[in-house]
């Protein structure tokens, strides 16, 4: 697959090299494609992380004695991205690869026409009056703010225990979204979008029920420099305080797995499907001042009937909803050395499960942004009723 993909995009600059003309600019901006009649516009970027692990469980922290050590090294995401428009610059287009076996996942799952998720993002939209544009396809829904912000812009080596278990996650939909700006900074934001409701790459279609989300933001002091809002870090350093606030609510309407978007497939001995309503509700901002950053996330989940677990006719439990709340609090300075120190508490308060509390601290290096950087952060795992642990984790990025 990776060989044909290679081939694919071999042939494609080949070909665009006889009829388009080509421009390739400072490091970590991409190729860039424009058709000779300037009918159409693409950039290709690659980006690749490559991570190293450690954690382990401590068992008697009074004595300071830590067992069950596990370490690995991987290639934690690769990834190929195609974006730009197409006749002018009101229809744009996006299209995301998954290179990684660690990083696409599917496999052998009927759900996914037993293959592996490859396809990440494959959208067109459209703005067709004014500020109004309308989205189709398969991308990410207007979740929680970390999970919006890309994984190749993150303050932090990975995303927070918040969105592990409550995010969106990416779906197939169609999204109206609307951006206002009065006065000389204030802006508002609204979007709405209907979906299937099951996540990327689900071929087996509808199943009683589409998924609704509802997103507005407020930008009260203006944009952020290069759409800082979604990115983690203030590696632009605005000179006057940026803020972002935002609110979601999302009604995933016979919801059949156990995390919405996410997670396994609840199903009994027969193979019939069982579901939910799974409503959720995320509240979450980002400030940014010179080199000062700060980024919180709350959100509740809960389903229709107030009850995590699912029963099949005959009273055996088959699956199990999370459901719950989180808080998600993240803030770094980032030097003029291109240093950053960050700290992230993260709190998971389970319906049906073990709560937790993370503790994490952070180290970062930015070479070039977030397109060549060093990063590393340390976490304390704290479980209630359960071992607790520590998780070690250094990674490299580098992005085309």
């Amino acid at each position: 697959m990776i060989k044909k993909i290679a081939l694919l995009i071999g042939f494609a600059l080949l070909a665009g090299s006889l009829k388009a003309q080509i421009a390739v600019g400072k490091f970590g901006s991409g190729i860039k494609l424009m058709a000779e009649d300037s009918s159409y516009y693409m950039k290709i970027g690659l980006r690749f992380q490559n991570l190293i692990t450690a954690d382990w469980s401590l068992e008697d922290e009074s004595e300071g004695y830590a067992g069950d050590f596990e370490a690995n090294a991987m290639v934690r995401r690769s990834r190929l991205k195609f974006d730009g428009w197409a006749l002018n610059k009101r229809l744009r287009y996006k299209v995301e690869l998954s290179l990684s076996n660690r990083d696409n996942g599917g496999g052998n799952i009927d759900e996914f026409g037993n293959a592996a998720n490859i396809i990440l993002d494959a959208a067109i939209s459209y703005k067709f009056y004014k500020n109004f544009s309308v989205k189709f396809g398969q991308a990410k829904l207007a979740g929680n703010r970390e999970r919006v912000i890309s994984s190749g812009d993150l303050q932090f080596v990975d995303r927070s225990r918040l969105n592990s278990r409550f995010t969106l996650d990416r779906d197939v939909f169609l999204q109206l979204s609307n951006s206002q700006t009065f006065g000389e900074d204030f802006i508002l934001r609204a979007m709405a979008s209907m979906g299937l409701g099951e996540g990327k790459n689900q071929i087996d279609g509808y199943h009683d029920g589409f998924d609704y989300t509802y997103r507005i933001e407020v930008l009260p002091f203006g944009i952020f420099q290069s759409k800082g809002d979604y990115v983690g870090s203030s590696i632009e350093r605005e000179q006057k305080p940026k803020l972002s606030l935002g609110i979601t609510f999302d009604n995933n309407r016979n919801a059949i797995r156990e995390r919405g978007q996410r997670g396994n497939f609840i199903v009994d001995s027969n193979g019939e499907y069982f579901g939910k309503d799974l409503n959720s509700w995320f509240v979450d901002l980002m400030f940014k001042y010179e080199g000062f950053s700060l980024m919180g996330e709350w959100v509740d989940r809960s389903t229709g009937d107030k009850d995590p677990l699912v029963f099949d006719p005959e009273a055996i439990q088959i699956g199990q909803f999370h459901t719950g709340s989180a808080l998600n609090l993240a803030l770094g300075f980032l030097f003029e050395n291109n240093i950053e120190l960050a700290l992230r508490y993260t709190g998971i308060n389970a319906d049906a499960s073990t709560d937790e509390a993370h503790y994490t601290l952070g180290l970062n290096k930015f070479f070039v942004g977030h397109k060549l950087k060093l990063q590393t952060d340390f976490s304390l795992i704290n479980r209630e009723e359960a071992q607790n642990s520590a998780l070690w984790r250094t990674q490299v990025e580098i992005h085309f």
